[in-house]
């Protein structure tokens, strides 16, 4: 008897999810609860495990592909029969240009093999899936044939120069995100420069992190329209401090949260931002570990540039970008001294914070800094 996986829910209010990787190839044969598919949500990889045992019959969807909740992803058992009927051309269309890769129409109760976002770009493009010799593995229509159907066999622009790889996984939802904040904040970034030197001779094996964590806290105690988001024509100031921390991984920036920072000391923060970020890198990071946060802390260390501008993490207002530290020539009490120097800044959506409280801000954050004891 086939068994049809359908995608689940995975909650946290998502409709849809990549395939990032199949971990089992048709023909295989699997044991119940033996991972099966690994889904890409919202910057991190959920691993989904096999609801039943047997042969796989048929995989639907192919890596890279995003779907809703509910499609069938795959078919365990039986013939591997389960595919859409494609429907008839309508009677009064007339029959499509002949052009490469399509067909007279098939007759009607016939079955197409295509991905739902086959048909979907089909249906955007308004090309009639029963009219294409499919190329693909037994003859499932791909994207690339609905496309080249769509410009009238002409070859897609732009195409052979280069090396090209599709924008997906990880990288996909940063463009997306990156995208919507771009658009969506009109950020202003001001700078400030803080002498480490005190807290270099005090935080022995700690990181800067822990301390920046403690800081960022007071400064948006200090400053609380940082801690906030904009909903609408209503400024929605957050009294829980759950700070995101940007964390550079091979498939590239995500940012998990530290919970409750005022409540933790800084051996904690410590602890909870060194557990995270690993996590991060090692593709561990629970959903949950991703959302909530009230505003981002961002730091390079070496690779964080003399100087740079963070972009605002949306739905958040602002975002604390800490950036390459060294020892810099500095002037005190009339002399040129050696100092460990570093520039910190705050990028903000000038729709709900002014640049003079911003400067508080910082100036707060370093004050803190400066006088780690």
């Amino acid at each position: 008897m086939a068994y049809e996986f359908k995608l689940p829910d995975l909650g946290e209010g998502l409709t849809e999810g990549e395939i990032a990787r199949w971990l089992v190839a048709e023909g295989d044969e699997v044991n119940e609860d033996q991972p099966l598919v690994e889904i890409q949500t919202d910057k991190t990889t959920v691993e989904i495990p096999s609801p039943a045992a047997g042969l796989i019959a048929r995989i639907l969807v192919a890596e890279g592909d995003t779907v809703p909740v509910g499609t069938v992803l795959v078919v365990i058992g039986g013939d591997g029969s389960v595919v859409e009927e494609r429907p008839s051309a309508p009677a009064q269309e007339a029959a499509p240009p002949a052009v490469a890769k399509r067909l007279p129409a098939a007759p009607a109760g016939e079955r197409v093999r295509a991905t739902p976002l086959v048909r979907r770009v089909a249906q955007e493009l308004g090309v009639d899936l029963a009219t294409l010799a499919g190329t693909g593995p037994q003859g499932r229509v791909t994207e690339d044939d609905v496309r080249a159907a769509g410009s009238d066999g002409e070859p897609p622009a732009s195409v052979g120069e280069g090396r090209r790889e599709p924008l997906r996984g990880v990288r996909k939802l940063i463009a997306q995100h990156l995208t919507t904040s771009h658009r969506e904040v009109p950020a202003v970034t001001v700078v400030e420069e803080c002498d480490f030197t005190a807290l270099d001779g005090a935080r022995g094996e700690r990181s800067y992190l822990a301390y920046l964590l403690e800081a960022t806290v007071m400064g948006l105690r200090a400053v609380p329209e940082l801690n906030a988001r904009l909903e609408a024509e209503e400024i929605v100031m957050l009294e829980r401090f759950d700070l995101g921390l940007a964390v550079q991984t091979a498939q590239g920036l995500v940012v998990p949260v530290v919970r409750g920072v005022d409540g933790k000391s800084l051996d904690d923060l410590e602890a909870e931002a060194t557990r995270l970020a690993e996590a991060a890198r090692s593709g561990g990071l629970r959903p949950e570990e991703l959302r909530g946060s009230t505003f981002t802390v961002s730091s390079g260390g070496r690779f964080g540039g003399l100087f740079a501008t963070p972009l605002v993490n949306y739905p958040e207002v602002g975002i604390l970008g800490l950036h390459r530290i060294g020892e810099r020539p500095v002037v005190r009490e009339g002399q040129i001294v050696a100092a460990k120097v570093g520039w910190l800044s705050c990028t903000f959506d000038h729709r709900v914070v002014d640049g003079v409280r911003a400067s508080e801000f910082l100036l707060t954050v370093i004050s803190r800094l400066q006088s780690p004891e």
